[in-house]
């Protein structure tokens, strides 16, 4: 497959760019910084210079143009102030999807947060409260396109290794995940059509990876999916 990974150097990007180039796809990652590009080079990636949050729609079509698949796991990140939750978590993820039914790729899983489609928690300081509002924003937008989405609601994120067991709902997510398991997941979704739809929360459990997927499309449609 030919996958675009939006944000192609952040923590869970990267780690999806690397289960995906050993597997042989063929992945390009959009970055900002030019000085980045050595790292995704390493990784087996692709990079492509493209700011998101002063590019056109015909820009990223045109670096989506052939892909397989998008996946949107750019953030503002820490530190970063309100406003650039709203150009960067919100709109970048907005054009990504416009671009995309542009460039005719159907495919687009969107790495959300947990919170994402509800108010923040009242003590929730600006910053955060306007990182859930951009999520939810971004998700609802995706939601209402004529794409075969899946969007992922991780729970809070470690750097701790994996476990490839999971927890894989349309529940509301508790507890923690590891970085690696939220990318081997989104292989697992990238490889799973009948996920297009589904909108999961992601946590540290029990299941295998792709028991979980499974379980998570049986879920939805009643009937049991075939594990991968």
């Amino acid at each position: 497959m030919k996958i675009v990974i939006a944000g192609g150097h952040g923590q869970i990007a990267r780690r999806l760019g690397r289960l995906l180039t050993a597997r042989g796809d063929r992945v390009i990652g959009i970055i900002r910084n030019p000085e980045h590009s050595s790292d995704l080079q390493a990784d087996g990636m692709l990079p492509v210079i493209c700011d998101l949050e002063n590019a056109s729609r015909e820009d990223v079509a045109a670096i989506l143009s052939g892909a397989d698949a998008v996946v949107f796991a750019a953030g503002a990140g820490p530190g970063s102030g309100a406003a650039r939750k709203h150009t960067v978590d919100h709109q970048a993820a907005v054009l990504l999807a416009d671009a995309a039914l542009q460039a005719g790729v159907r495919r687009y899983v969107m790495v959300s947060t947990r919170g994402a489609g509800s108010p923040p928690p009242a003590h929730a300081d600006d910053v955060w409260a306007a990182y859930v509002h951009a999520k939810t924003a971004a998700d609802e937008y995706l939601l209402a396109q004529d794409l075969d989405w899946t969007v992922l609601r991780p729970a809070a994120l470690t750097n701790e290794p994996g476990t490839s067991t999971v927890c894989l709902t349309a529940e509301r997510s508790i507890g923690e995940v590891t970085r690696d398991d939220v990318a081997q997941v989104l292989v697992a979704l990238l490889d799973t059509p009948t996920t297009a739809g589904l909108v999961l929360e992601l946590a540290e459990g029990d299941d295998p990876v792709s028991k979980a997927v499974a379980h998570a499309v049986e879920a939805r449609t009643g009937q049991p999916e075939r594990l991968r």
